[in-house]
Order: structure tokens, then C-alpha cells, then sequence
């Protein structure tokens, strides 16, 4: 009974009442995982840490297990914490810290780690490829865990329309992913960047890349540039053809109404110009600027038309009987306009006159007016004597 009451004295029921505390860990492969183990109680009883295959790494300070991977980081009563550096994928499991109270307590921590993709690789472009063409892209990535996903981009837009596939190894228990792209190709594709990127928690936010630079062949556009737009005689011309086409048309052929050039004295072809060094009616008519590659040949035709300087100067200038015309007519409705009010005002005045004080206008004075108009009071008075 002595011995019992030993070894349950105050100090064993404080341990007793003790777990210990571990956290679970994730760490990427070839990195450094730290196993921690802590007792808030603790009178002077062992810690222990051991392998997923049970196997005592450390016991105390005491180093159990010969690993040259797996060192001491801190021992006391309260706390074993240990290291495992260049963490491997064979590595991952559970660890058990064991607190060697009667009976023994232990916690468990779980240790993920992660598997790192490989870069992408891109397959499947062969250069180069025709305008209008299928092109099938396929991009790659081994040994991430959990398995990696795979995005494209083309022009910095994200591509959704995409085929996805992933192959578990069943030795590594990593993931080989690909993803296959198909998309018909145009001239606008050209130069063109295709991105693979590889996005993954091991990855720390900073995704892997493959990227594919495209080279598309295509047939020449073409068009015709004249230096000014009105062409006069007597001036220069210059015709410039702009080809654009994938391998580069070279050189380019002007012709003038389907046959040569007339005048090579004075029709000069520099290039891709046509320069006309002095301009006659003798040049109208259709040129044509042909461009031809590999792929295939384009033109393009510009109808001449030699305007005489003269002809163009008297259409930019004012017009004159127009102008004359105008005023003419202006003139005519003012005068119209007068005439018609001078009548209109004096017929008025006419009738004023006979209504109001017919007969008062050879009066010599404003009382013999009053007397002698029409419609007075005195009339009135002698009319009416006259008929009774």
C-alpha cells in the first residue's frame, strides 16, 4: 500500500490529468517538416516521437532512430520538437508523440507531402502550319501530388474548351496530368504565343509555364496606295503596293491594262512603288500590282483617271452667275415687296378721307372743314329742313 500511495502522490495526478498536443504538418517534397509535441504538465515524464512504421525517432533527447535527416530541435519537460529535412513522398504518414504517463497518452500528427510538377512540356506543333489548318497542342506535367492543374492562354484569354487527363503512378502515388488544345488556325495567329501553365498548391502561387510561339503560313493580301487623289497631269504619281503575306512576297509585278508597262522611261517600278515621274491622258487605265509566295498569289487594281489642272481650278473657284443670279433675285422680291406695301398704305389713306371728311379738303380753314365735310351736324340739320 506504501508503494501505491507513492506513486500516486500529487505530482503523478497532475501528469495523469496531461495530453499531449501535436498539430498536423504539410510540407513539399525535399523540404523540412517540424514535428512538435507539447505538455502544459509535466513532471519530468518522457516524450517520445515515432514513425508512421512505429519506429522511435527521438526518446527525450535521445536520438533513437540513425537518420541523418532527423534532428533535435528542442527537449524539455513541456515540449519535443524534431526536424526531418529533405522530406521525400515515402516519408508521409502518421507520427505518434507518446507521453509516458500509467497509462500512456499519445497524439497524433498527420504529415502530407506534397508532390512538385514537373515544368510543362508542350507537344504536337510542327512548323509550320498553313493558314486553316487543325493544330493539336498537348501539354504535360509529371510527379505533382495531389494532381496539378493545367490552364491555356492564348493572346492572354484564358481557352476553356479543353481536354483534361490524369494518370495516378501507383509506386510514387503522384499524378501525371495533360491537356490537349484543338483549334483551327488563321493568318491572325501568326506570331501568336500559346501558354501552358500549371497551377498547384506546391507551387507557393507562382505556376509553372510552357509556351509555344506560332508560325502560321498564309497566302499575300494586297492593296494599292496612290500618293495624292487627284491625279493632274503634268505631276508625279507614285503607286505604292502593300503586300502582306507569310513567307513574304517578293518581289512584286505591275502591269497596266493586263499587258508591260508603256513608257519605262518614265514608269519606274522601285520595289514595291510604281512611280510615274510626270503624269499625261496617255496613263489612264487599270493597274494592277500582283503579289505572289509559296502559299499562293493576290492583287489588287487601281483605275487611273489624269485630271487637267485647269478643269480642276475652275471647279474649286466660286461661281460667278450663281452668285450674280442670287442677287438678282434677292433684288427682285425687295423691290416687289416695296411696290406692293406703297399701295396697300395709300388705299387706306384714300378711304380715311372719302368716309371720315369728304368734301373738307378745299376748306381754308379747320372750322369751314368741319362745316362743309359730309356727315356734319349743320348738313344734317339742312337736309332735314329741305325735305319738311
Amino acid at each position: 500500500m506504501d508503494v501505491d500511495e507513492r506513486e500516486i502522490g500529487p505530482g503523478k495526478e497532475s501528469s495523469q490529468g496531461q495530453f499531449p498536443l501535436t498539430q498536423n504538418v504539410t510540407v513539399v517534397e525535399g523540404g523540412t517538416a517540424i514535428l512538435t509535441c507539447r505538455v502544459d504538465q509535466n513532471d519530468n515524464t518522457s516524450l517520445q516521437w515515432s514513425n508512421p512504421a512505429q519506429q522511435t525517432l527521438y526518446f527525450d533527447d535521445k536520438k533513437a532512430l540513425r537518420d541523418n535527416r532527423i534532428e533535435l530541435v528542442r527537449a524539455s519537460w513541456h515540449e519535443l520538437s524534431i526536424s526531418v529535412s529533405d522530406v521525400s513522398l515515402s516519408d508521409e504518414g502518421q507520427y505518434t508523440c507518446s507521453l509516458f504517463t500509467m497509462p500512456v497518452k499519445t497524439s497524433k500528427a498527420y504529415l502530407t507531402v506534397l508532390g512538385v510538377p514537373e515544368k510543362p512540356q508542350i507537344s504536337g506543333f510542327s512548323s509550320p502550319v498553313m493558314e486553316g489548318d487543325l493544330m493539336q497542342l498537348t501539354c504535360k506535367t509529371s510527379g505533382s501530388k495531389p494532381a496539378a492543374d493545367i490552364r491555356w492562354f492564348k493572346n492572354d484569354k484564358e481557352i476553356k474548351d479543353v481536354k483534361y487527363l490524369k494518370e495516378e503512378d501507383a509506386n510514387r502515388k503522384t499524378f501525371t496530368v495533360s491537356s490537349t488544345l484543338d483549334f483551327r488556325v488563321d493568318r491572325s495567329d501568326d506570331g501568336v504565343a500559346v501558354i501552358c501553365r500549371v497551377d498547384h498548391e506546391s507551387l507557393n502561387a507562382t505556376p509553372q509555364v510552357a509556351m509555344q510561339v506560332l508560325e502560321i503560313h498564309y497566302t499575300p493580301s494586297v492593296k494599292i496606295i496612290p500618293s495624292t487623289p487627284f491625279p493632274q497631269e503634268g505631276q508625279p504619281l507614285i503607286l505604292t503596293c502593300e503586300s502582306k503575306g507569310k513567307p513574304l512576297p517578293e518581289p512584286v509585278l505591275w502591269t497596266k491594262d493586263g499587258g508591260e508597262l508603256p513608257d519605262p522611261d518614265r514608269m519606274v517600278v522601285s520595289g514595291r512603288e510604281l512611280n510615274i515621274l510626270f503624269l499625261n491622258k496617255t496613263d489612264n487605265g487599270t493597274y494592277r500590282c500582283e503579289a505572289t509566295n509559296t502559299i499562293g498569289q493576290s492583287s489588287a487594281e487601281y483605275v487611273l483617271i489624269v485630271h487637267d489642272p485647269n478643269a480642276l481650278a475652275g471647279q474649286t473657284g466660286p461661281d460667278h452667275a450663281l452668285i450674280g443670279g442670287i442677287v438678282a433675285v434677292v433684288v427682285f422680291v425687295t423691290l416687289c415687296s416695296i411696290f406692293l406695301l406703297g399701295r396697300y398704305l395709300a388705299r387706306h389713306k384714300g378711304t380715311y378721307l372719302t368716309n371720315e371728311a369728304k368734301g373738307a379738303e378745299d376748306a381754308p380753314d379747320a372750322d369751314t372743314a368741319i362745316i362743309n365735310a359730309e356727315g356734319s351736324q349743320v348738313n344734317a340739320e339742312e337736309k332735314k329742313e329741305y325735305f319738311i
